[in-house]
């Protein structure tokens, strides 16, 4: 057959459809769509939750060799550092003791002038146990995963503490585990209250410049904190419970030029190797709600409107 009767157009195995640059184009818009309607719809958390179920099987085998190199580890401990944490324990426990022989009296005489002076009772707060799973995979969040879900009755919005102080908050529910944001992620914000003077300000999570602190934003530059001053949740946001340890203020900068000081604060909690934690019912549901405004009185005869 001769050369020039040979058909020149490729087979149709390399074909091509639309061109990569269209394709892009549409997956691109298509993945904008998604993430918008995601965030405004929440089409998307049905779909989560029933993906968090069937994978949690996986995960519970994948943890396996994880507790067991823990296990280990805690088995193989050394005698000295043993001997160094029950010491630790014996001092603190009797500090407690010591503190814990007041309690009930200072109860008793709290409970004594709340009534006297008609004031409602103190809110009471629902906990249960939990543990830390694993780190979340997020590497610019500061967040870890319980083994609590909505089958246990966590609620999105729980505090979570373990026996330092106030830990984190659930931002994440799914059917058998919930994610939990440290108080040090960038974007968490609480309410706390300066235990020696009072005063009331919010603490933001500054995980990456300083290493896992909290910072005290828009304090006055004369503002009277002072280093190792203690801060504890003041209750008014109505999600933590008053009077939970925070943080310590770790380093107060005053600058001149600055109207605003700058105070840095080491949290109270083990933000790093939390193993069992508390979760906490949100204070909300026991506050009661804001009355209505009431409508004007209607104008006399004869008074002006």
């Amino acid at each position: 057959m001769p050369l020039g009767t040979l058909d020149r157009s490729p087979p149709p195995f390399f074909k091509q459809g639309p061109s990569a640059v269209s394709k892009l184009m549409v997956c691109s818009a298509l993945a904008l769509f998604l993430m918008v309607a995601d965030t405004r719809f929440r089409i998307a958390q049905p779909l989560r939750a029933a993906v968090g179920t069937v994978l949690y099987p996986l995960q519970w085998v994948a943890m396996r060799p994880i507790l067991a190199v823990r296990m280990a580890g805690g088995y193989f401990e050394s005698l000295r550092s043993a001997q160094a944490s029950e010491a630790q324990a014996r001092s603190k426990l009797a500090q407690q003791a010591l503190r814990a022989s007041q309690v009930e009296q200072l109860t008793l005489e709290n409970d004594r002038l709340r009534k006297l002076l008609q004031l409602r009772d103190r809110l009471t707060t629902v906990a249960q146990p939990a543990e830390v799973l694993y780190d979340a995979a997020d590497p610019y969040s500061r967040k870890v995963i319980i083994d609590r879900g909505l089958a246990q009755g966590i609620e999105a919005g729980s505090p979570v503490i373990d026996e330092s102080g106030v830990l984190g908050q659930v931002t994440r529910v799914l059917p058998l585990i919930s994610e939990v944001t440290l108080v040090i992620d960038r974007e968490q914000a609480i309410p706390v209250m300066n235990v020696r003077t009072g005063a009331r300000s919010v603490a933001y999570g500054d995980p990456s410049a300083h290493g896992a602190l909290l910072e005290l934003r828009f304090m006055a530059g004369n503002a009277d904190v002072q280093i190792g001053d203690l801060l504890t949740t003041s209750g008014v946001d109505g999600i933590y419970p008053p009077g939970l340890p925070v943080a310590k203020v770790e380093k107060v900068e005053r600058k001149a030029e600055s109207g605003f000081a700058r105070i840095l604060c080491a949290p109270q909690a083990l933000v790093g190797g939390a193993r069992h934690v508390m979760v906490l019912s949100a204070t909300a549901a026991q506050i009661p709600a804001r009355p209505a405004d009431e409508p004007p009185a209607p104008a006399r005869k004869g008074q002006r409107k």
